[in-house]
């Protein structure tokens, strides 16, 4: 922001000295902000200089509330993750950013990771094959059949459909958006990452030969499917009776991301909502939808319209909301005239007529003083309540902008709710007793919450195994509490980590400030977040390392943002251009907030204390300096009649 004004000498005329004092402290303000905005200098110098960092966990603060329902349900959860019949997983990414969220899986002895979108509205799940001849390039390397030693192809039987020479089943699957995915099945063991009590399970699963569309671009290397089917993931397991007939899925709020998710059943929350799911009604999860209220009042509409052809679908791979036409219609008037005053604005991307408003801040917590509340009642006349982040997106463009994350769903009479909807929402799909619950609560906190004592963190990735070390100090553990030297809520200062890069430190030298922007975006950071510390050459490679800093004015990173940084970095998610070759990470380390002394934090004050001294003081001096001008010049200009010359006495003063 470029700020104007009028120059000091023009309105007061005061002495040099006194404005380069002014001068002085005007600058001593610019430099506290400037420093509030990247790490303390000494700080960073001691980044560099330190050998032995200090390293701590990152952990959530405890809740010293009294018991609540929400404290209860969770207590009963952890000690159901106990139970050998569940299969407790970690979500990544973010719903709007990514599109999708994923969850990690291990096929294959020696078990070979990937990354896959969880997908209720899928029936197989299937990976990029090392003999795919139309894949993209994805988050982690293709499977590779011949180095997994329990891999079995599915041999061609009458319960599949076959290759062109019958010799082995294949699969073909084609979505809304019009990409596609198709290749052979097989058949391998597939385990669910070390903090899964459940043990490796063989299943069938597709290896990809052609991918098309978004499955093509997209980073995430395939499918979970959970949908209803022979092939789905859910239904091996239950066939095999290694879980029971439902899975759970906890999708992260609108600025955090993550979650949770489990396979089995959980016993629900006293409060959960429950809508009927027929499972003969469509192949997928439905739910008996009746009506919609904005703002307390219901939307004038007939119940049959949410159970046009497939009814009302929850599809847990879908990013958006779509609504029959005249039910979205009736929506988007209830939003309009149930607004605050907000602006209408024109959406982010010219090429589509989305509907967004601005003026309503950047606080999520806040946006229901703007935006109405949403209700939707199933038959049972169970209500769920749905917050403005259930319904809307960020603007990609204006600050503190919002747009409608529902839409018209073309002709097609289904209601199809995507993850938006869900969003901090824990959603039991209880197809034992052909039910769905909902739940609202802080998904993002929930998998940090529900924490199994002892369980280990997940197996690194294949593409950078053996080489990453990740220090703790002896006296902490991951599952244990923070140092006493800082107790309760754990404050992350800097985070820094060392990349190997395989391209030349000469090559890369004059790039460094495009690597920064990369890794800025990558990590979902402001560049001015991200500093470079050091760089030296390393064989034919390269050796960088960097730190993360708060942003803006904060003096800490939070801890759902610190474990959304690490999280990327340790899982290999960053993704840069191949001019920077390919990278591992080596080590990350992270730093408290550098305790501050009371001058120090209160130096803003302090300043503008003496400024509005010094500036009354001067006030005073120059109202006194004037009176004691005008004073002198009336006194002086004063002349008695008998001391006046003759000529001069008619004269006017």
């Amino acid at each position: 922001m470029t700020v104007t004004g009028t120059s000091i000498y023009a309105r007061a005329r005061m002495p040099f000295f006194f404005s380069v004092f002014i001068f002085i402290l005007i600058n001593s303000i610019c430099a506290h902000f400037s420093s509030a905005k990247s790490p303390p200098e000494d700080l960073i110098r001691s980044l560099r200089s330190s050998s032995s960092p200090l390293i701590l966990p990152l952990v959530l603060s405890t809740n010293s509330s009294p018991p609540s329902i929400e404290g209860n349900f969770r207590r009963q959860l952890q000690k159901e993750m106990h139970r050998s019949d569940n299969a407790r997983m970690r979500l990544y990414d973010d719903l709007l950013t990514n599109g999708y969220y994923t969850t990690r899986i291990f096929i294959g002895n020696p078990p070979q990771e990937f990354a896959l979108i969880v997908d209720s509205g899928s029936t197989v799940t299937y990976v990029p094959c090392s003999t795919c001849e139309q894949c993209g390039k994805h988050q982690d390397p293709r499977f590779q059949p011949d180095l997994s030693s329990t891999y079995q192809p599915v041999k061609c039987n009458v319960d599949c459909n076959c290759d062109s020479e019958n010799v082995q089943c294949i699969y073909e699957r084609q979505y809304a958006e019009m990409s596609s995915s198709s290749g052979v099945l097989g058949e391998d063991l597939i385990s669910f990452g070390n903090e899964s009590v459940l043990q490796p399970q063989r299943a069938v699963f597709g290896c990809e030969n052609v991918e098309t569309g978004d499955l093509f671009s997209q980073h995430a290397d395939g499918i979970m499917g959970l949908g209803r089917g022979q092939l789905s993931i859910m239904d091996q397991l239950v066939e095999k009776g290694v879980i029971s007939d439902s899975f759970s899925l906890c999708y992260g709020g609108m600025d955090v991301g993550g979650g949770a998710m489990v396979l089995g059943g959980i016993s629900p929350p006293p409060d959960m909502v429950f809508s009927r799911s027929d499972s003969g009604r469509s192949p997928y999860y439905n739910i008996e939808l009746k009506e919609i209220n904005v703002a307390g009042k219901p939307l004038q509409l007939k119940p049959s319209i949410f159970d046009g052809k497939h009814g009302t679908v929850l599809d847990s791979g879908t990013t958006y909301a779509y609504l029959p036409e005249a039910a979205f219609e009736a929506f988007k008037d209830a939003i309009v005239n149930n607004l605050h005053p907000l602006k209408r604005i024109h959406g982010p991307d010219p090429n589509y007529n989305d509907i967004c408003f601005s003026g309503a801040g950047s606080d999520v917590s806040q946006l229901s003083k703007s935006f109405p509340e949403v209700e939707m009642v199933f038959s049972n006349g169970q209500k769920l309540s749905l917050a403005p982040e259930n319904y809307l997106f960020r603007h990609a463009k204006v600050h503190g902008a919002y747009c409608l994350g529902i839409f018209q769903n073309g002709k097609d009479p289904t209601t199809l709710l995507g993850g938006i909807v869900v969003r901090n929402t824990l959603v039991t799909y209880d197809r034992e007793n052909e039910r769905i619950g909902f739940w609202k609560t802080n998904c993002s906190e929930l998998w940090e919450r529900l924490h199994i004592p002892g369980a280990s963190s997940p197996a690194p990735s294949a593409s950078y195994s053996g080489n990453t070390t990740i220090s703790v100090s002896p006296s902490l553990s991951p599952s244990g509490p923070p140092d006493s030297t800082f107790p309760g809520h754990f404050e992350v200062g800097v985070i820094t980590f060392d990349m190997s890069l395989s391209v030349n430190y000469l090559d890369l030298m004059p790039h460094t400030s495009e690597l920064a922007e990369y890794i800025a975006h990558e990590l979902e950071v402001n560049i001015n977040q991200v500093h470079l510390l050091n760089a030296t050459s390393q064989g034919n490679g390269s050796r960088i390392q960097w730190a993360i800093s708060p942003s803006g004015s904060s003096d800490y990173i939070s801890n759902t943002t610190a474990m959304s940084i690490i999280s990327r970095l340790t899982e290999h998610r960053v993704r840069l251009p191949d001019t920077f070759g390919s990278y591992k990470l080596v080590e990350w380390r992270v730093e408290p907030p550098k305790k501050r002394m009371w001058w120090q934090q209160h130096l803003l004050t302090l300043i503008v204390g003496i400024i509005v001294a010094v500036m009354l003081s001067l006030m005073t001096l120059v109202l006194w300096h004037v009176w004691r001008h005008r004073k002198h010049q009336t006194l002086g200009s004063y002349k008695p009649v008998n001391a006046a010359v003759p000529e001069h006495e008619l004269q006017e003063l």
